[in-house]
């Protein structure tokens, strides 16, 4: 069934704004600029500001849900479904999760390439399986068994290409090293996240928008409010500002004034994580989910090839490798491989196939389609 202009429109707008996304970060890392006080030239290194505004941009989210709920008055099917009562502190839970990852992850991000950023990033199938089991009470099939064991062996050689990869003059081989198992944990949390928001907000028919965006809200407000004390906080090497603390925001603010690219660097990242979220949410009703992880790998595609052609990173065969077997774990863990198994078995016996969907109905239920 071929796709119409407003379905390749979204699928589009998901892949560009997703790598929008990571690469506007790394571009920002990378600019270097004097600080306040006449301090010397020194890279943009501030996490917990750039996450301040992914949070943001998530917030965000909120205004498209209002906009579509407003639409929603007038239009039938308008993609708003009514929404059961909830208190907005159920997402208190997930936003701390999702504030202290995601302040992980850019932290990494400064230790590392964007390529390996994006790819270590699947690890989340590992531990969202497992906890789903544990606490979610769910039983995993063969295929996502094998999907995690795939994944494991993926991250072995993504990170096995790391260490003899060389190392470039703004990182050391133990800064990638500390990157990538900071990437790592940092899923840990996410998955911990994703538990959370199955468990006790998925139940309450909340719309993804609305969810991304209340999240949003609590992550700004709390971590823009943490950004006081991370001021006054010794963090020694682990620093990344003239003064040693944990975040210093002045001279991140002293630095967008010396050099407007790094502005437009974190507005591209601001920006891109509400349109990639709206695209997200629209290609999972307008097409699948399928299509949807899909898009999402290819995106770890772009970001690579744009890491290689703008010199942040080096060619090594072995991402290769790493990428196709992690790519293949998400595929058997997110079931993937059904559709294809069934079109394949709809060749060999048509009729066959044909007469099992009339008496199934025609309905197939994505495996794990909640997480």
């Amino acid at each position: 069934m071929a796709w119409t202009k407003y379905q390749l429109f979204l699928a589009g707008l998901m892949l560009v704004t997703g790598s929008i996304n990571t690469l506007s970060a790394k571009w920002a890392d990378n600019f270097k600029a004097e600080g306040c006080g006449g301090s010397e030239e020194h890279s943009f290194q501030h996490p917990f500001l750039q996450a301040v505004g992914m949070f943001l941009g998530e917030f965000s989210c909120l205004a498209a849900f209002y906009l579509l709920q407003c639409r929603a008055t007038g239009h039938s099917d308008s993609g708003v479904d009514p929404q059961q009562p909830f208190h907005p502190l159920l997402f208190l839970p997930p936003a701390l999760c999702d504030m202290t990852g995601t302040s992980i992850m850019y932290v990494a991000l400064n230790m590392t390439s964007a390529s390996s950023f994006q790819m270590l990033r699947g690890s989340v199938i590992i531990f969202t399986g497992l906890l789903s089991v544990a606490f979610l009470g769910r039983r995993l099939a063969i295929s996502q068994w094998l999907g995690i064991l795939a994944t494991i062996v993926g991250l072995v050689v993504v990170g096995l290409a790391d260490l003899l990869s060389k190392p470039d003059s703004e990182h050391k081989l133990s800064e990638v090293i500390t990157g990538d198992l900071l990437i790592i944990m940092a899923q840990i949390i996410v998955a911990i996240q994703m538990v959370l928001e199955e468990k006790f907000i998925y139940k309450h028919n909340v719309h993804p928008l609305r969810a991304v965006g209340t999240e949003g809200l609590f992550g700004f407000v709390i971590l823009s409010l943490l950004l006081v004390p991370m001021y006054y906080i010794p963090a020694g090497s682990f620093s990344g500002n003239p003064r040693g603390t944990l975040e210093d925001a002045l001279d991140a603010f002293c630095q967008l004034g010396r050099q407007p690219l790094i502005a437009l660097a974190l507005l591209g990242n601001i920006s891109s994580i509400a349109f990639f979220n709206f695209a997200g949410v629209s290609v999972t009703k307008e097409l699948s989910a399928t299509t949807r992880m899909v898009l999402d790998s290819l995106r770890t595609v772009v970001i690579w090839a744009v890491s290689l052609a703008v010199g942040w990173e080096h060619f090594h065969a072995l991402q290769i490798l790493g990428f196709l077997i992690l790519l293949l774990g998400t595929a058997l863990y997110n079931g993937l491989h059904h559709p294809l198994l069934a079109c394949l078995s709809r060749g060999w016996h048509p009729a066959r196939e044909s007469e099992r969907e009339r008496l199934l109905g025609g309905s197939r239920t994505p495996i794990n389609e909640a997480s």
